[in-house]
C-alpha cells in the first residue's frame, strides 16, 4: 500500500455522523495536507487543516468541478434519510445529487473517488451466514432508501466504464452508530418526540423477538478509518464490506437490555409501524422495516486483507454507547447532529 503525501481531500455530507469522524481523522492524518468539507450549512466546528462551503447537491447550480479542481480524492458521503413520505425530494439529493457529485469528479479529473454505498444496497441475503462483496446489489426495490442505493450501484458501473483510470472505491457499511449521532438519529428514524427514558434496560420488561431482524453494526469511528486507509491507498478499489461482530438480534439485545425476548409476528410489527408512519407519528417507513429484515450478513474478510483494516469496537460496545447518548441527548457542533432534548 502506498500513499500520496501532502494530498487535498474533499469530502461531501461532511457535517453527518459519517462526515464529521471522516473528516476529523483525514485532519489528523499527517498524509493529508487539507480538507475541504462540503455541506449545506456550514459547522462552527473547525478541525486543523479544513476549510468548508456550502454546497447544496440538490441544486443544478452547485460549482462541484470547481470545488474538486485539484483533489486527490473525493469522499462522498452526502445523503438525506427524509422526507419518507416523499421520494422525489430525497432521489432528488441522493440519485441525481450522487450524478452531480460522480460528473464533477471526472471533469476536475480527480484521481479517485470514494462512495458512501450500504448494506442497504444488498439484494435480500441470508441470516445463518455471511456473504462477501459479490452478492447482487439489487436492494430492496419498495424502500426508497435501499432503491437509491442500489440504483447508485448500477451508475456507478457505468461510471468506472467510462472513466477507467479514475480509482474508485464502494464502501458497504452496516448501520454506523456513535454517541454524537444519537440525536439525530433518533429524529431520523424515531421522530423528534421520542422519548430517551425507554432505551434504559430497566424500562424494557421484554424486547421484540421479530423474524428476520438480525442485523450488524459498528462504530462510525471505525468505518471512518475504512474511508481514510482507501483514500491513502493507490491500490484499493471495488467494494468493502464493514461491519463489527457480533450481529444483532434478538437474544444479543435481550442480554444487552436484560429483558426476555418475546416472539412477535412479523406482520403485527409492520402493522404498527405502518399505522405510526401514516399517522406521520414515526419517519421510518414501514417499507423500510421490510427492507431490513432481508438485509444480509456480511463478510468483511476484503476489507481486513487489502485495507489493513479491524475495527476497534464489538457492536454490542457500539450500541451501548449510542443508547448512553440517545439518552442523554447528545450531539456535536454541526446543524445534521445538534443535540436535542425530547421534542
Amino acid at each position: 500500500m502506498t500513499s500520496a503525501v501532502g494530498s487535498r481531500i474533499v469530502v461531501t455530507g461532511a457535517t453527518g455522523n459519517v462526515g464529521t469522524s471522516v473528516v476529523k481523522l483525514l485532519s489528523e492524518d499527517p498524509e493529508v495536507a487539507s480538507v475541504l468539507g462540503l455541506a449545506r450549512r456550514i459547522p462552527g466546528w473547525s478541525p486543523a487543516k479544513t476549510e468548508w462551503a456550502a454546497v447544496d447537491l440538490a441544486s443544478d447550480h452547485a460549482d462541484l468541478t470547481g470545488h474538486f479542481a485539484g483533489a486527490d480524492a473525493v469522499v462522498h458521503l452526502a445523503w438525506a434519510f427524509q422526507p419518507t413520505h416523499d421520494p422525489a425530494t430525497t432521489w432528488r439529493t441522493n440519485v441525481l445529487g450522487s450524478l452531480r457529485v460522480f460528473e464533477a469528479v471526472a471533469a476536475a479529473g480527480v484521481p479517485a473517488l470514494v462512495h458512501a454505498s450500504s448494506v442497504g444496497a444488498y439484494s435480500p441475503g441470508p441470516k445463518d451466514r455471511a456473504v462477501d462483496e459479490s452478492w447482487p446489489t439489487h436492494g430492496w426495490p419498495d424502500a426508497a432508501y435501499t432503491r437509491e442505493k442500489a440504483y447508485l450501484e448500477r451508475a456507478l458501473d457505468t461510471f468506472e466504464r467510462d472513466h477507467p483510470g479514475i480509482r474508485v472505491v464502494r464502501m458497504r457499511p452496516a448501520f454506523l452508530f456513535k454517541r454524537e449521532s444519537a440525536s439525530e438519529q433518533r429524529r431520523i428514524f424515531g421522530g423528534r418526540f421520542l422519548p430517551g427514558p425507554p432505551a434504559r434496560p430497566e424500562a424494557l420488561p421484554f424486547l421484540p423477538d421479530i423474524p428476520g431482524l438480525r442485523v450488524q453494526a459498528l462504530h462510525t469511528d471505525d468505518a471512518a478509518n475504512a474511508y481514510r486507509l482507501a483514500v491513502r491507498s493507490e491500490d484499493a478499489r471495488g467494494a468493502f464490506n464493514l461491519a463489527a461482530d457480533p450481529p444483532l438480534d434478538a437474544e444479543v439485545l435481550g442480554e444487552l437490555f436484560g429483558a426476555r425476548p418475546v416472539r412477535l409476528p412479523r406482520t403485527a410489527a409492520r402493522s404498527v409501524i405502518a399505522a405510526a408512519w401514516g399517522l406521520r407519528l414515526l419517519p421510518a417507513s414501514p417499507h423500510l422495516f421490510d427492507a431490513v429484515l432481508r438485509l444480509p450478513l456480511m463478510d468483511c474478510t476484503r476489507a481486513r486483507a487489502e485495507l489493513g483494516w479491524r475495527p476497534e469496537r464489538t457492536a454490542t460496545e457500539v450500541l451501548e454507547e449510542f443508547l448512553r447518548g440517545f439518552r442523554q441527548g447528545a450531539g456535536a457542533d454541526t446543524e445534521p447532529l445538534r443535540g436535542r432534548k425530547v421534542g
